[in-house]
């Protein structure tokens, strides 16, 4: 299997535009829902971490399969 710059390129080009998408869609809610974040404790936004990544991960596989 050899890597393809451009698949990648491609991948990495949307994952910016749906991280853009609630910036530019709904910017005043965002700020709110920021605020809210500072107030959670560490272990809490961890565990939302991992589990954003395990659920990636997982999709990669199926989409990979």
């Amino acid at each position: 299997m050899e890597f393809r710059m451009d698949y990648f390129l491609c991948v990495l080009g949307l994952v910016f535009v749906i991280e853009g998408l609630p910036y530019f869609l709904f910017p005043e809610k965002l700020k709110i829902y920021m605020l809210k974040i500072v107030d959670l404790p560490a272990a809490k936004l961890r565990f939302l971490g991992i589990s954003a990544m395990i659920a990636g991960l997982i999709l990669i596989y199926f989409g990979r399969r």
